[in-house]
């Protein structure tokens, strides 16, 4: 670039080109992000110049690798590295040829620049919505082995999001093993970092652990089969100053269902390698002459405001361009789910009451949940049934579509000033699992998935069918297409509960691809059903399910006090409008914890999903009484949390006070919730500094008082609240 062109690039001020290509450089920007790499001329590899703020020019850096036979490549940063060429860090892709080596030499050949973001074949993938973004593909070539790989980088300049892909293509006439390969790998420069994880287990998903990067490798993945409670596909990597609202952070997002692996390497030249994909004991994918494999996409975000400013920038691109639902920027209906008023034991009678009970408290959602189905082995627990969707006989003597007209007939009561409308239906299904006690396992045992004549493993007295299978596919697609035009059903629950034990092959990943085929098709067939996605609670958190369900359950965790931490550690990368959250009953029956109702609505409005995990009959007449308010204010601050963007001003574990802020998607709207863990003797009340205001502009904190935005972020609101689990809610409105 010339002194000229240099002048020019500054004097343009915040205009930019998204992509902009000179020779072999490469830059891809944002509004402040660049992302550059170049062809080196001598290897035709590609080498990373720079992944941070924007920049109109390579920065100046210094390369003396000093290095000996033992190392030849370690000091650079690679955009694609191979296996087994002195580059010892981890290799983004590992493929296995017929004479078993397993070396790559790819080489730059040209590029393409596509307006707009293309689909990934048979996977979940990101969008654009009138030309908010650019992709770059980039087409390298291993002359040897005659295997074509295209990069595929995607720009959401508003969003300074970079989504990342590779697809190789066999045009040799042998059939190679793809073993390993990453969706991303990112080399950055030297420097202290940290990395942020999302990890857990059932009833405590989420929990945020951030650490130190080491020299060595270090990272984590599951092997259950799907992304798991354990650790979710996300990882950040910050430098060590960085806080909620300040410093550097990447955000690295995996659009992917199944078992994943994420890398962190940070090498003895002081590099940190960083790459997410499948993972690769749960890969070994044969490519036969001819053929393709994509990867699923990964999404990298970069800010220079904190981690919470990442987070919203995940926020914004997954509900405008990844989420296909048209309830993604909807107001959701409170729902009652009845499982943990009834379980197993209800007819006909007691959902029809359950629902009017649910109508009375001003819900506007009755959800049936599991043991409806089974005719010759009824689902009356749950040692039978799963596999057999048609309803059960003995429990609804007069069919499900009379039940439902029933529910659906159902007037629910609104408080003064509210609209009143019809009771909803909604319904539980757990279509990916058999019962060995079924019709279906005793039709196709062989749908069942299985190693040989090895023991198959039963957890929770069911199996997994295998969706690699285009006739289970399709038996899935058929069966809940015919529930759902059985009857006027308006939402299903999609569950999941356990992992996969014995498998055929190490392949899982056509397991997801047929899933991701099931739920295009039901999905598109039934654009007006809303369909909420559960794991055992959060075991399926994931972009790939959130691109076809709009809604996920967030934990079987009902306790409040640590939904606070589930819920906010799961909206480090995730919306909290695609957080289903619930009041349970207390006692909690895993914590034994008690505590207030009023403290338990606040925790779940917070969630896209707001409604009522408990019996409605037996409730304490307090509670029942305070319910219907609750309801209310539910769904007056429902459409600010659904398109609004979250700032997390306290966090639990740091603070006795976490505090939460919405703000809506025109900036007019704001509610504040505040929360105090622990009571305190001493006379010290929180003062709660708020963010992402108008410093010139004036708000009203709760009808009362008028203070700039600038008192507000730098001088904060104080509030009293009283005993352990207190609670309070402020509206602020933008004058």
């Amino acid at each position: 670039m010339t002194v000229t062109e240099k002048k020019q690039a500054l004097s343009v001020g915040q205009r930019f080109d998204p992509i902009v290509v000179r020779g072999n450089s490469f830059s891809l920007n944002g509004s402040n992000v660049s992302y550059r790499f170049h062809v080196d001329s001598s290897t035709g590899d590609l080498l990373l110049d720079h992944f941070g703020g924007r920049v109109t020019e390579d920065p100046l850096s210094l390369s003396d690798p000093n290095h000996t036979g033992w190392a030849l490549e370690e000091h650079l940063r690679r955009e694609f590295p191979d296996n087994g060429r002195g580059d010892f860090r981890v290799p983004a892709m590992r493929i296995r040829h017929t004479d078993s080596h397993s070396l790559s030499k790819f080489e730059y050949k040209s590029y393409t620049i596509v307006d707009g973001k293309p689909a990934l074949q048979g996977l979940p993938s990101t969008f654009s919505n009138n030309g908010d973004a650019e992709t770059l593909v980039i087409h390298m070539f291993d002359s040897r082995s005659c295997i074509r790989a295209d990069l595929c980088y995607t720009i959401f300049p508003e969003n300074d999001a970079i989504v990342r892909s590779v697809k190789l293509s066999n045009e040799s006439d042998e059939t190679v093993v793809i073993d390993k390969l990453a969706s991303l790998s990112v080399d950055f420069p030297f420097d202290d970092y940290d990395m942020i994880q999302l990890r857990g287990e059932w009833f405590r998903e989420c929990t945020r652990d951030r650490r130190k990067v080491e020299y060595g490798t270090q990272g984590f993945g599951n092997s259950t089969g799907f992304s798991s409670h354990h650790h979710n596909p996300f990882l950040g990597i910050v430098s060590q100053s960085t806080t909620e609202f300040q410093g550097t952070a990447w955000g690295f997002s995996l659009v992917y269902s199944g078992s994943f692996k994420a890398e962190v390497e940070r090498a003895p030249q002081g590099l940190s390698r960083v790459q997410l994909g499948v993972n690769p004991s749960h890969l070994s994918w044969k490519l036969g002459k001819g053929e393709s494999f994509t990867t699923p996409e990964c999404v990298a975000v970069f800010s220079d405001c904190g981690v919470g400013d990442m987070s919203r920038k995940f926020h914004r691109l997954y509900r405008h361009n990844l989420i296909t639902s048209k309830f993604v920027d909807e107001p959701r209906p409170v729902l009652l789910n009845g499982w943990e008023s009834i379980y197993f034991n209800f007819d006909q009678n007691r959902i029809l009451e359950l629902a009017q009970e649910t109508a009375k408290l001003g819900a506007k959602l009755f959800v049936m949940d599991d043991g409806w189905f089974g005719v010759k082995y009824p689902r009356v627990n749950d040692m039978a049934g799963l596999g057999d969707w048609e309803p059960n006989p003995d429990r609804f003597p007069d069919g499900l579509k009379a039940l439902v007209d029933k529910v659906t007939d159902i007037q629910s009561n609104a408080l003064p000033g509210q609209e009143s409308s019809k009771l909803k239906f909604g319904i539980w299904v757990e279509p990916e699992m058999v019962s060995p006690k079924s019709v279906l396992y005793h039709e196709h045992p062989d749908w069942a998935l299985s190693a040989d004549d090895y023991p198959r493993t039963e957890c929770r007295n069911q199996l997994i069918l295998n969706l690699a299978l285009t006739d289970v596919q399709d038996y899935i697609i058929n069966a809940i297409s015919k529930l759902l035009r059985s009857a006027s059903i308006f939402y299903v629950k999609w569950d999941l509960n356990r992992g996969i034990h014995e498998s055929p092959t190490p392949d899982h990943h056509s397991y997801i691809l047929g899933l991701y085929r099931v739920l295009h098709e039901l999905t598109t067939r039934f654009p007006d059903v809303l369909f909420e996605g559960c794991g055992s609670g959060g075991g399926r958190f994931d972009p790939g399910m959130l691109h076809y369900f709009p809604q996920i359950w967030t934990s079987d965790c009902n306790d409040a006090l640590d939904r606070i931490s589930i819920q906010l550690g799961t909206s480090v990368v995730y919306p909290a409008s695609t957080m289903g959250a619930h009041i349970s009953v207390v006692p909690n029956e895993v914590t034994l914890r008690t505590t207030p109702i009023k403290f338990r609505a606040h925790v779940a409005m917070m969630g896209g999903s707001f409604g009522l995990e408990l019996d409605p009959v037996h409730m304490p007449e307090d509670d029942k009484a305070e319910v219907p308010g609750l309801i209310a204010l539910a769904e007056k601050i429902n459409p600010i949390v659904i398109r609004g963007d979250m700032y997390r001003l306290n966090l639990p574990g740091e603070s006795n006070y976490p505090s939460v802020l919405f703000i809506s998607d025109d900036s007019s709207q704001l509610v504040l919730f505040v929360f105090q863990i622990r009571a305190t003797s001493a006379h010290n009340f929180p003062r709660i500094r708020l963010q992402g205001l108008q410093p010139s502009s004036l708000y009203m904190v709760d009808g009362e008082k008028v203070y700039s935005g600038l008192t507000l972020m730098n001088g904060g609101v104080q509030y009293r609240l009283n005993g352990d689990c207190d609670s309070r809610v402020v509206f602020i409105e933008r004058l």
